[in-house]
């Protein structure tokens, strides 16, 4: 008991492989580990959205290598990891791909071993793999090859003699992928032509393979270095020679979504924007969460509270969205009631995922509006003179539903279940990729993304990213509020859903231009 009590004061080292760059490609266990760890030490080719997930209170570092530059050289990163490990740290090194395939892991392990420290390995999915399979290249193929071989491209440049046997790759390897290794692709390609290899042989380059900047070229042996320098081919570039480049035709799927290469903004709580991102991300494009709007609890549960007790007397309860669902629930969890004190009054929801909320509670909703917006609910819900509704929502809703139901005699209560805020956020980073152009779209799915989008810039940073960026609504009261504004709305679904927003989204994106 002892002796465990001590490991587990003890620091220890996760050598975690990263992936290749597609945030979908890292490991369950990765993962794990990067939510817990006290520190995160990592490289140039991990994903920096991995970083969002860490505690906010690790030590995050980076040790990044690029092009020469190193941050830390790789002796100082070793003893970096032992001495946080020494000092009783569980450190995640994230490492680009897998740890040990071209990563330097196994230097990083017997230095740490060697320590006395703690390690542990986290194998990841290596580039070599996943870079040519999203390019559209299955790296072994019946029809081709049932060998490969992966082979640096930059090898120590302390040692007197190449490790690589020239003359047996060359012919004795249907495969080859190379890494790090677009520097010396004149010599690669002659030295496999003059041990053997067909100066025809397909070649392909993949550059951040799996990412949204992903870049293919393809050539051929004697021809790929004169690709190479007239594409301005730079790193992180995987070298792939064999017949089953000429694959690529026929498989190339990652290149061929609708929103392939596309940077979206998304606007909506940090706490919604998954769904709509993952569809995004689904349709090729890449989201840049940018949340205007953050929800809380409100100031006070007082009106909320009083209402819930006199659940019994309203004739209907509509809903204007799921987070007036879900804030309820947890009031009524905070004070030790269940869906059965909700019974009572007919139920409306506002939208089919509003609906989609309330029904996963386990209770019926009467009515949803063909409409998804209040006018649509004053359209269906019918006669209400005289009778009693209650509404929960944000403390900064639009005035329109309960005006005009009071209007037609219904007895309105207004509750706030929940209020918006606008949250910190990092608009340089945005303003910066808008001047570089590498922002298509913005999104707005209520107006209250709008104008707190307005508001976080300043009047001419505001109208540079209007004149440079097109606008996607998810309705015409948003997008009134857009145009409000000066922004060009170029997208708007006919259904008022995240979901049709989408595809609307694709759909203009594959609209020939002029």
């Amino acid at each position: 008991m002892i002796v465990y009590l001590q490991l587990m004061k003890q620091g220890k080292v996760y050598l975690i492989g990263a992936g290749p760059g597609d945030m979908g490609l890292v490991t369950v266990r990765a993962m794990e580990l990067i939510r817990t760890c006290d520190t995160i030490v990592y490289d140039y080719l991990a994903n920096p959205r991995l970083l969002e997930f860490a505690r906010p209170d690790a030590e995050i570092i980076y040790v990044g290598k690029k092009g020469g530059d190193h941050t830390l050289p790789q002796d100082q990163i070793n003893q970096l990891l032992i001495q946080k490990a020494k000092d009783g740290k569980h450190i995640a090194r994230l490492k680009g791909g897998d740890p040990y395939v071209f990563g330097r892991g196994g230097e990083e392990a017997e230095e740490i071993i060697e320590s006395g420290a703690q390690f542990e390995v986290v194998p990841g999915v290596t580039s070599g793999v996943a870079g040519p399979a999203y390019a559209g290249i299955p790296i072994t193929h019946r029809s081709c090859t049932s060998t490969m071989a992966f082979i640096t491209g930059h090898e120590d440049p302390t040692k007197d003699d190449t490790a690589i046997h020239w003359d047996k790759i060359a012919t004795g390897i249907g495969t080859l992928v190379f890494y790090m290794g677009v520097k010396n692709l004149p010599m690669i390609s002659k030295n496999l032509i003059k041990n053997g290899r067909d100066p025809k042989t397909p070649v392909a380059l993949v550059r951040w393979g799996t990412t949204p900047d992903q870049q293919t070229w393809v050539g051929t042996l004697d021809t790929i270095a004169e690709v190479a320098a007239r594409g301005k081919v730079a790193p992180p570039t995987l070298i792939v020679v064999g017949e089953v480049v000429n694959l690529r035709k026929k498989l190339n799927w990652f290149e061929n979504r609708p929103l392939y290469g596309k940077r979206i903004i998304v606007t909506r709580a940090r706490a919604q924007a998954s769904g709509f991102s993952g569809k995004l991300e689904e349709l090729g494009a890449t989201p840049i969460e940018f949340p205007t709007i953050e929800t809380v609890a409100p100031e006070s549960w007082d009106a909320l509270d009083g209402a819930v007790s006199r659940m019994a007397s309203y004739d209907w309860m509509i809903f204007t969205s799921a987070n007036g669902v879900g804030y309820l629930l947890q009031r009524l969890k905070e004070t030790g009631r269940d869906i059965r004190d909700l019974a009572g009054p007919k139920i409306c929801a506002i939208g089919s995922k509003t609906a989609q909320a309330v029904e996963a509670l386990g209770m019926r909703v009467l009515l949803v509006p063909e409409e998804f917006r209040a006018e649509g609910i004053l359209a269906a819900i019918g006669d209400v003179k005289g009778k009693k509704i209650l509404i929960p929502r944000a403390k900064e809703a639009r005035e329109i539903l309960p005006d005009e139901l009071q209007k037609r005699g219904a007895l309105v209560d207004v509750v706030a279940a929940y209020r918006t805020i606008r949250p910190k956020t990092k608009k340089d980073e945005v303003l910066a990729m808008v001047r570089e152009g590498k922002i298509d779209m913005v999104t707005f799915a209520s107006s209250s993304t709008v104008s707190n989008f307005a508001e976080m810039f300043q009047p001419d940073e505001l109208k540079e990213i209007i004149s440079r960026v097109k606008a996607a609504s998810i309705g015409p009261i948003t997008s009134e509020t857009a145009r409000k504004f000066g922004f060009d709305v170029a997208v708007e679904p006919a259904q008022f859903t995240i979901e049709a927003l989408a595809e609307e989204i694709a759909a203009y994106f594959a609209k020939p231009t002029a």
